[in-house]
């Protein structure tokens, strides 16, 4: 009785489905995320009879065969890259990437990381970093005595101070693309590593070689659509339901069989 085994398969794809619309939900409201979309295959088939076996003495053809499905299998739960709306927060170390690109972050075992959460702050020593404290790879330090930070839309990020007419140009914030987004390391913390399968990090200044530019004062919202994640969560349910239900009636014919005399 394969439809066992069959509905099995389907149940634990359907677990798998709402396990990643309850992660989207859950990060309806975190700063740059982007919804994430379970996708699955078709399991081996059983080739009880293959298409074009010859049937007959005079060469007839099977034209279809009989090919048994094994059920389904999870192949990847990747992000959409999608730009997420801007919302404005009036804060001078915010930014939201306007188009394509990530930025970069040193880790403290001194790699590199990427993302698209740009609420920023300035540590105790006055480096600007992320809110876990990984400081930009530009490695800009902001002087205790600057009244204000100015970012420009190129990456520029300016401090004024009160004695001076002119402002102190105090670093360059670059951005990275990368060629298959969807290839990065998911890691936490809004954070991404660079894979093989992603690429190597493409790092350039804001508004050039494809990259977007950066809007200070505004953070990026979630991608999250709560309407579309409900719509999907009511499809998983209904799909986890019908194969239980394919599991109750495998059950009950091999009942039927056992009760055989």
């Amino acid at each position: 009785m394969r439809a066992l085994q069959i509905a099995a398969t389907g149940m634990a794809a359907q677990q798998t489905r709402v396990e990643v619309i309850s992660n989207n939900l859950a990060n309806m409201s975190t700063t740059g995320y982007n919804a994430r979309r379970a996708e699955f295959a078709d399991l081996a088939y059983q080739q009880a009879q293959r298409p074009g076996t010859i049937s007959g003495a005079d060469g007839t053809m099977v034209p279809a065969g009989v090919q048994m499905g094994l059920g389904v299998r999870p192949t990847a739960v990747t992000f959409m890259p999608a730009q997420g709306s801007l919302s404005q927060t009036g804060g001078d170390l915010d930014v939201a990437i306007d188009g394509l690109g990530y930025l970069e972050v040193t880790l403290p075992s001194g790699a590199s990381a990427y993302t698209r959460d740009g609420g920023l702050k300035r540590s105790a020593e006055g480096q600007i970093v992320t809110s876990d404290g990984f400081p930009l790879a530009a490695g800009i330090t902001l002087p205790p005595e600057a009244r204000s930070v100015s970012i420009s839309a190129a990456g520029e990020v300016f401090a004024y101070f009160s004695d001076q007419v002119e402002p102190q140009n105090l670093g360059q914030i670059t951005l990275a693309g990368f060629v298959n987004e969807k290839g990065l390391e998911a890691t936490g913390s809004n954070l991404f590593l660079e894979t093989p399968a992603s690429g190597a990090p493409n790092v350039a200044v804001p508004g050039e070689q494809g990259l977007g530019m950066l809007r200070q004062g505004y953070l990026e919202d979630s991608s999250v659509d709560p309407v579309r994640e409900i719509a999907e969560l009511i499809k998983a349910q209904r799909g986890y339901e019908l194969n239980s239900k394919v599991i109750t009636a495998a059950d009950q014919m091999l009942g039927a069989t056992v009760q055989v005399r």
